[in-house]
């Protein structure tokens, strides 16, 4: 395993996922066997959780939108900038967004998966 952070490819749906990941965050499914593996993924904490819902108000033309997530530093330097996804609305659609931001937690390797 390599550094903290390190990235690599889900082989199953091609998302980026850190090298330490046992189990892909997007597609749930298992990247590495063997001796250790754990039975669910490993703990960790949320502590960013957004939930929102956006509705086009009935009247007047389709909106069009952009989910950007955005990581910066504590100087205020972009690290990360990526697009998630496009749409459109059309009036009366309702749209519902969940950004969750886990964090793997090593120490808590040996406590049982929180709930979510």
């Amino acid at each position: 395993m390599g550094a903290a952070g390190e990235a690599r490819r889900c082989p199953h749906c091609g998302e980026q996922v850190l090298a330490s990941a046992w189990i892909c965050p997007r597609c749930q499914r298992r990247l590495r066997f063997g001796a250790g593996a754990p039975a669910h993924a490993a703990p960790t904490l949320c502590p960013l959780s957004v939930d929102g819902i956006i509705r086009h108000p009935g009247d007047g033309e389709e909106w069009e939108y952009t989910v950007l997530v955005e990581i910066q530093d504590v100087q205020g330097e972009i690290l990360a900038r990526r697009v998630i996804g496009v749409g459109a609305m059309q009036p009366g659609e309702i749209r519902r967004i969940a950004l969750r931001i886990e964090v793997r937690v090593p120490e808590m390797a040996g406590l049982p998966a929180p709930s979510r």
